[in-house]
This record gives C-alpha cells, structure tokens and sequence, in this order.
C-alpha cells in the first residue's frame, strides 16, 4: 500500500466540495485501490449522518440527506467493486502510536483523536502517503515522516 487517507480525503471524493477536483485528480493519478479501514468508514457515515443533522437544524449548514444517501451509496459500490478496498489494522499498535502522537503534539497541536488515529493507522500499515486537506492533521503526518497529498 502506498498511500492511506483520512476523512477529508474520502468526503471529497464523495461529496461535493471545495476540494473534489483535486482529491479526485489525484485519485486519477493512483495505481492501486484507496485502501481503507472500517474505522475510517465509520467516521465517513457518522460524518454524512452528522452533515443531514445539521442541515436539519438549519438550512445553511450541512447537507441534506439525499446528499450523504449518495455519498453512501457511491462509497458502498466502489467497495463492491474493489476501487476502495478494507484493510485490516494491528489495532493495539494502531492505539499506541495514536497514544504517543497524543502524548508528543496534541498539548501544542490540539489534535482530534480521531485524526491522530488515521496517521496512526497509516503508519502501522506501512503507508507512504497520506491523504488529507486538514491543516492539523498534515502536520502530524509530514513529522512523521510520510509525504502527505494531494
């Protein structure tokens, strides 16, 4: 596996946004699948369902729930046709380095534990690249040596 993504990377691809264009460009440009773990799937969903929340409570903000049904939808079928696949993780592995990003940055960073776990992920499973438009979590992942896009 070369290249692991984040949250971010994935709502952009399956969500219109902002950053589409380039997540999508650079998906153009791999030469594997987007290697995925259930955890990273789980916060893609939970952040869809959240986004119709919002929206519901107001107009202006989220996204309505024919949007996050799609993103679903499109994420579930590239699953079932391997452009996305599921990676197992060493969980407790996973959980240590998540631990000690905490310990070393989150005091001068303010990282979400969420974030810090899909550095460690992509650690723990030998990535190269790491896949983000947040900020924060770039700078997690590029001190750790991994070359972070697009």
């Amino acid at each position: 596996m070369t290249a692991y993504p984040d949250t971010s990377f994935l709502c952009a691809l399956y969500v219109p946004q902002d950053n589409s264009a380039v997540a999508a460009a650079h998906y153009r440009e791999m030469s594997e699948p987007i290697h995925v773990t259930a955890l990273l799937l789980y916060e893609f969903r939970q952040s869809a369902r959240f986004q119709t929340f919002l929206h519901a409570q107001d107009r202006r903000k989220g996204y309505p729930v024919t949007v996050a049904e799609k993103a679903i939808a499109d994420l579930q079928s590239d699953l079932a046709t391997s452009v996305v696949v599921i990676v197992s993780a060493d969980w407790p592995d996973v959980y240590a380095i998540a631990e000690r990003l905490s310990a070393q940055s989150t005091g001068r960073g303010g990282h979400r534990a969420f974030d810090l776990l899909h550095v460690a992920t992509a650690l723990t499973l030998g990535a190269r690249q790491f896949l983000t438009f947040d900020t924060n979590q770039r700078r997690v992942a590029e001190t750790e040596g991994l070359k972070v896009k697009p």
